[in-house]
């Protein structure tokens, strides 16, 4: 498991929403900062558990916990948007018949919400951990993506970035999580790749997108001062990008409305599962949300390129209650964020950041949606099982070299299926080597 780190919670009610604070609650590793604000109202806490490995309680072993008295709600937000009162499972999909003023004003609960997380700042990026009565950004961001490559595939700690890490800018973050993309293809075991090209596909694609980051060139994309894509040639833009080494904004990779609960006149009365809470790029937070309809682009029962036209209809919608929501606050960011928002689905800024936070979506989003938006239309029709084909001329001579090593590697782990237990050094050794990273420098 994870070392358990302090995430955002520490602030979110006080910044967010002063005296008219909803109730925010949490367990595992969140906690609440309810004790620093005497006037938010605050459910009691029952038991509290954090820093011990287990205890027992009424005769029952758990491991670390938070234990708060029962929060009063009529339904989840993704209830109201599927339209059932029942207990909904992960697989719920917007309701396809929804009226159309239910949905703006469903949407426009969220993107209140939204712009409320918008308006904290740190001058770093990473989790907030509390020394004393100070809240300050002195560990690695913890993300989801982490957390699934660590707990559910074995991907070895020890080529995640350091816990006491953070990062002064955007260009660092993107770099670092590109880097942990292609430790997940060096390091998953079983079945993350069916046959050689797919290997090489996914090599090339991973080594593109590390290197287009440590050229800084990601935080830029989609963006006005974003000319070095082929897109930019014929694509006008107007929104400006964030300043890469100043202000990051508060972000949560799980944030959805399967996590938020509405009370009996449909105002958000809980947000649940903050863990995966830190600050941020800020152009995270200048994309539309991927949840409008509920379900992940990669598993739209219909196909990505479904997910995509039938999002285009919604995020219609959602501009609208963004914009109704904008008319009432003011934020600390030239622009409306309904604006960048826009231009992030039309530019394809929205794929990216979706790419950079989700390791087994990458491949599919950055060939479909990223690749000709990078580099242009390639000169040949390739195969989709050989799209490596029209950017392997990108990797230097050595690049192409670790790419046959990784594909060596990665079949004979197909045939073999056996589990490695890592050694550290050996690990990194590995990642350098495959991003041509030979500085031994940690992410």
């Amino acid at each position: 498991m994870l070392s358990i780190e302090f995430t955002a919670m520490e602030i979110l009610t006080i910044l967010l929403f002063g005296n008219h604070a909803p109730i925010w609650y949490s367990s595992g590793r969140e906690r609440l900062a309810m004790k620093l604000q005497p006037c938010l109202t605050s459910p009691k806490t029952v038991l509290y558990k954090f820093r011990t490995s287990s205890f027992t309680f009424h005769q029952s072993y758990i491991g670390p916990a938070k234990i708060l008295l029962f929060i009063e709600s009529d339904r989840s937000m993704s209830g109201a948007l599927v339209g059932s009162d029942e207990d909904l499972e992960d697989i719920a999909v917007l309701n396809p018949e929804i009226p159309e003023e239910d949905l703006r004003m469903l949407y426009g609960k969220m993107a209140g919400l939204l712009i409320k997380l918008f308006q904290p700042t740190r001058h770093k990026i990473g989790s907030l951990v509390e020394v004393g009565n100070e809240h300050s950004v002195a560990r690695r961001p913890l993300t989801q993506n982490m957390y699934d490559m660590v707990c559910k595939v074995s991907i070895p700690k020890s080529v995640l970035p350091s816990s006491k890490k953070v990062y002064r800018s955007a260009d660092e973050w993107y770099a670092a999580s590109a880097a942990m993309h292609m430790a997940q293809l060096l390091f998953e075991h079983n079945d993350i790749v069916d046959s050689e090209d797919e290997c090489r596909n996914k090599y090339v694609a991973r080594y593109l997108f590390h290197s287009l980051a440590k050229e800084g060139h990601l935080s830029s994309f989609g963006f006005l001062e974003g000319n070095w894509s082929a897109q930019s040639q014929s694509l006008e833009l107007s929104c400006s990008m964030p300043y890469g080494t100043d202000s990051f904004r508060l972000w949560c990779d799980n944030l959805r409305p399967h996590n938020v609960l509405l009370d009996e006149y449909d105002n958000i009365a809980a947000a649940l599962d903050w863990e995966f809470s830190y600050f941020a790029p800020t152009q995270f937070s200048l994309d539309p949300p991927w949840w409008l309809l509920l379900q992940l682009p990669e598993l739209w029962p219909s196909g990505i390129d479904d997910w995509s036209q039938v999002y285009k209809a919604r995020f219609e919608t959602w501009l609208l209650a963004m914009e109704d929501q904008e008319r009432g606050w003011g934020t600390n960011f030239p622009g409306n964020l309904s604006v960048y928002m826009r231009e992030s689905w039309e530019g394809g800024r929205f794929w990216l950041t979706y790419a950079t936070r989700r390791s087994w979506a990458f491949d599919t989003i950055f060939w479909k949606y990223l690749d000709e938006k990078f580099f242009g239309p390639s000169d040949e029709y390739t195969q989709e099982s050989q799209f490596w084909k029209a950017r392997v001329h990108l990797l230097g001579e050595e690049a192409q070299r670790s790419m046959e090593m990784v594909v060596e590697r990665k079949m004979n782990d197909a045939e073999e299926r056996v589990l490695v237990d890592w050694d550290p050094d050996t690990a990194n050794q590995l990642l350098q080597e495959a991003l041509g990273d030979y500085s031994g420098s940690q992410l």
